[in-house]
């Protein structure tokens, strides 16, 4: 029997229950980051202005984020190779936001180190899986 005339689904299972467990997983990061600059303002003495950039770039960092995910999700389910590409190029500023958040931030918690380590980890594996649906639908 011939296979053509079947209707294969070429979107990724693992690509969306990442995308979902990282948009879980975002939510909570942006409560605890908004907690955590509560903490450094009352306590450490986080001059006023970098304070006001550092929380400017964590909302910047929840749009871009929400952006992501919402084009990553909607390329794998309808197989739509531009949506998957915008989803990868979005990737790209998300990741260096991670990394500033991680290294380059006045103060840097040890929490803010676990946490930013964890989005990076999963920023990587949501690559790979990207890339590999990618590759799926344009073949397909």
């Amino acid at each position: 029997m011939a296979a053509s005339g079947k209707n294969e689904t070429l979107s990724s299972v693992p690509l969306q229950v990442l995308l979902t467990l990282n948009g879980w997983y975002f939510g909570g990061f942006f409560i605890a980051e908004l907690l955590m600059f509560v903490y450094k303002g009352v306590l450490l003495p986080y001059p006023p202005g970098n304070l006001v950039l550092d929380l400017m770039l964590l909302f910047l960092f929840l749009g871009l984020e929400i952006l992501r995910i919402f084009y990553g999700s909607k390329g794998n389910l309808c197989e739509q190779t531009l949506a998957t590409v915008l989803s990868v190029g979005i990737l790209v500023p998300c990741a260096v936001l991670s990394v500033y958040f991680l290294l380059l931030q006045t103060f840097v918690l040890r929490l803010e180190v676990i946490v930013n380590a964890l989005l990076l980890c999963f920023y990587g594996f949501e690559l790979l899986l990207c890339l590999t649906g990618l590759i799926a639908f344009s073949r397909g």
